[in-house]
């Protein structure tokens, strides 16, 4: 395990690049020094809630610039090639309510090709291809409201793929989900061929990933194998958990 991880040194391609990457808010950090060079298949983002986990997503999606420092995907600036990140990253938020914007599954599939330049009758053939590959065809007509959300975050995930983009970021992809959904879901996830980087506070969800990533309080804390870095941190949680550290109410 690395304390203070740079990335790892093998030759990247098509690397996800923070170097001394921060964000903050009116004049507030939230992310500090981040450096960092992606390349692995399976990559995982653990931290406590706070800890600048969907910040630093929302930076390599290009949802936000950082306040100093650079980032960059597969050599683009996320933030500023919008049309080149299409094909590049795709994210499946934690809420999909939040993602979701189409009435009926089908038009949601379609948007995401749309925006990749096809026409709208390719746009539908493609996620009608998607959704029968996934055995959900009869789902296309489907009005999203009608769905579990366990279905709509399926839904969010088959727009992802339908895109092929080449790395995917997941967002706490499990909350909120009963216990067959997640295996359904993690089983779908394990087969994808795309990069996965999965942001997580629970160490169990980024058990067997090439590598793992500890934030605190915005900063690295580690970086390195699964094994290790999940341990030290479900050793850390532990010890906060035997304190009486939520007694006081803050202000």
């Amino acid at each position: 395990m690395r304390d203070m991880g740079h990335g790892t040194t093998d030759p990247p391609t098509g690397a996800i690049t923070l170097h001394r990457a921060s964000y903050g808010v009116q004049g507030r950090p939230i992310l500090q020094d981040i450096t960092l060079s992606l390349t692995e298949r399976r990559i995982g983002i653990l931290g406590r809630n706070g800890s600048g986990k969907t910040t630093l997503l929302r930076l390599m999606a290009g949802l936000v610039a950082p306040t100093a420092g650079t980032v960059t995907v597969e050599g683009m600036d996320p933030a500023a090639d919008r049309r080149g990140m299409l094909r590049a990253l795709g994210i499946l938020f934690q809420n999909p309510d939040h993602q979701i914007i189409f009435p009926t599954v089908i038009e949601e599939l379609s948007f995401g090709l749309r925006q990749q330049g096809h026409s709208a009758a390719a746009a539908a053939a493609a996620a009608q291809a998607v959704l029968a590959a996934h055995g959900r065809a009869h789902w296309a007509p489907a009005p999203v409201a009608s769905l579990s959300q366990g279905q709509r975050q399926l839904v969010c995930l088959l727009a992802v793929l339908a895109m092929r983009p080449r790395t995917i970021l997941l967002d706490e992809p499990f909350s909120g989900l009963d216990l067959p959904m997640q295996i359904r879901l993690t089983r779908l996830l394990d087969g994808l061929p795309q990069r996965l980087m999965t942001i997580t506070h629970d160490p169990r969800v980024v058990a067997g990933h090439d590598r793992v990533i500890w934030l605190d309080e915005g900063r690295l804390r580690a970086d390195g194998p699964a094994a290790e870095v999940a341990a030290a941190y479900q050793a850390e949680m532990e010890r906060l958990g035997a304190l009486d550290a939520d007694a006081d109410i803050p202000g």
